[in-house]
């Protein structure tokens, strides 16, 4: 019987249970006592939030890393982006990854018209001296190394935050940092 489980990772925290080297790294197993064998799905870099499943199911965990499940993240970036940027993004855009070029996919771009309701970090990201934020919600089947970050990037607007807030059907919803829900199935 495999086990599920929905959690809402926090900021500086690695997407894995166990490092080659020790540190001061804060990882998975910190926020609650999973069964052997659990393994992350998928991974949000350690300075990005949001939902990130684990299980228990491998044949899960390969279904929902394929480019048949739709990814949402919401996107903080320094400056406002207008329609014409957002449009640029919707069509792909050439990143690095791993030294290579790479000309993303088409995926679904929504300009925020209000910021999002999550909590506070603990790491401020900066003040509004440094002039103006915008939010926008950024939908993807695939998912290559930073690739939010990179996307942004190219079109000239930085990534301060980047939360998950959805996989497939599933949503982030109400979940604060570090909470962790068990889940009898995912139901993609």
């Amino acid at each position: 019987m495999h086990r599920h489980f929905k959690i809402h990772k926090p900021y500086f925290m690695l997407s894995q249970f166990k490092l080659e080297r020790q540190g001061v790294k804060r990882l998975l197993g910190e926020l609650h006592g999973f069964p052997e064998g659990t393994m992350a799905v998928g991974r949000l870099d350690e300075k990005s939030e949001g939902l990130l499943l684990l299980t228990t199911d491998g044949k899960m965990s390969a279904y929902i890393n394929s480019k048949k499940v739709e990814k949402e993240y919401y996107a903080q970036v320094d400056g406002i982006m207008d329609e014409d940027t957002a449009e640029v993004l919707r069509s792909g855009v050439e990143i690095s990854t791993a030294g290579k070029k790479y000309q993303t996919k088409e995926c679904k771009v929504e300009l925020l018209k209000s910021v999002p309701d999550f909590p506070e970090r603990k790491r401020k990201i900066r003040d509004d001296r440094h002039g103006p934020t915008s939010w926008v919600s950024i939908t993807l089947r695939e998912g290559k190394f930073r690739q939010v970050r990179k996307m942004t990037a190219v079109v000239g607007f930085a990534t301060l935050r980047l939360v998950r807030v959805r996989i497939g059907d599933i949503r982030l919803g109400e979940m604060k940092a570090e909470d962790v829900v068990e889940v009898d199935e995912f139901g993609l």
